[in-house]
């Protein structure tokens, strides 16, 4: 869950979290990148920053003991148990997570780049095989919630690599050091005391609540904020735990994309061919239009032929900007947007699912 678009330029570190198994130095990048702050984060303004090029800033933690004093204090007056507020005790700050969130890699991917890195033909392969393994939970799950399996499992796939890597920072450090670096305090503060809140209720330990660099935890690398609102206890063990349980993992995704508004009745969209002379002001997920009216347009499906005689309403987008491909794109599209603000991500999640198919 990201907050930048990955359009065409595409900047932002982000350990353990997205395409992990691609080899070469952009790829690497690229699986960094794809491992930080959720799109809940744009919601709050904790945008990010492209540092100039340089040595690195000096790092300084003076008074975070006073300071996490404070949050001791508030934690208190938040009714927290005195055992979650000792899981604060002996935490020190990661000079690690402010030089990642300093120097976060910039490169650019043409859109094909991206695709071909986030979704090879090993991820669709791979993707067949655990939507088979576990067919008969994410039918049940899917059935439960109005999302198709086959999104569950490309989100999986593309933030997790189908939960082999999740990230492997603990997160109380990691959120309280970039709680106390003042660029995003406010946010962060917040996530921290959601962390406390998860821990509090017993969903996991301090011990074991792991994540990205930047507190995105678990298999759907949820920040603790989406966590609260998002995390379901699928399999009835008292626990949301979206670390080891597939039950809880599969629901969560599920749930998130539900209650972001989620169509069971409707895919996410399809690749169109537009016309020559197409306005360009009519291209932009502003612009809703139905089906009858893009037709009219002359748009058309990537092979020529007409679009779909159902009318649901859309948008037509190209995947960067001004250039790439074009999409129409539905309701759902914009449900995965509010899971990672990137038009990238969106279609690439898309591609996937469409890929893996359902089973």
């Amino acid at each position: 869950m990201t907050v930048t678009d990955h359009n065409s330029t595409i900047r932002r570190a982000r350990p353990c979290r997205g395409p992990i198994c691609l080899v070469t130095a952009m790829t690497a990048a690229l699986v960094a990148l794809t491992l930080a702050i959720p799109a809940d984060a744009a919601e709050t303004g904790a945008k990010p920053e492209n540092p100039a090029a340089g040595a690195p800033e000096e790092i300084s933690f003076d008074g975070f003991s006073d300071w996490l004093d404070g949050v001791r204090a508030e934690a208190r007056e938040r009714n927290l148990k005195a055992t979650t507020i000792a899981a604060l005790d002996g935490i020190e700050p990661l000079a690690r997570v402010i030089e990642l969130d300093r120097r976060q890699p910039e490169f650019t991917l043409t859109f094909q780049q991206y695709m071909d890195r986030v979704v090879p033909d090993s991820r669709v392969q791979k993707g067949r095989e655990k939507y088979r393994e576990n067919r008969d939970l994410l039918r049940e799950v899917g059935a439960r919630y109005g999302v198709q399996p086959r999104f569950i499992v490309a989100l999986w796939g593309i933030e997790t690599d189908f939960g082999r890597v999740s990230g492997g920072f603990q997160v109380l450090p990691a959120v309280a050091t970039l709680a106390f670096d003042e660029r995003r305090a406010a946010y962060f503060r917040k996530e921290l005391f959601h962390a406390l809140q998860i821990i509090d209720e017993g969903h996991i330990t301090a011990d074991r609540m792991t994540g990205s660099w930047a507190g995105a935890m678990g298999q759907s690398q949820f920040m603790p904020s989406s966590f609260v609102r998002h995390a379901e206890d699928y399999d009835g063990d008292g626990r949301r735990n979206i670390w080891d349980s597939k039950a809880d993992v599969f629901a969560s995704a599920a749930n998130y994309l539900a209650e972001s508004g989620w169509r069971e009745d409707q895919t996410w969209g399809r690749p169109v061919r537009l016309p020559e002379r197409m306005d360009p002001t009519l291209i932009g997920l502003e612009i809703r239009k139905v089906m009858a009216d893009w037709q009219g347009m002359g748009v058309r499906r990537r092979d020529g032929s007409d679009l779909p005689d159902r009318q649901l309403r859309g948008s037509v987008i190209r995947a960067a900007g001004d250039t790439g491909p074009a999409f129409l794109v539905y309701d759902n599209f914009r449900a995965i947007l509010a899971w990672n603000r990137s038009n990238f991500f969106g279609l690439a999640v898309g591609h996937l699912a469409d890929k893996i198919g359902d089973q």
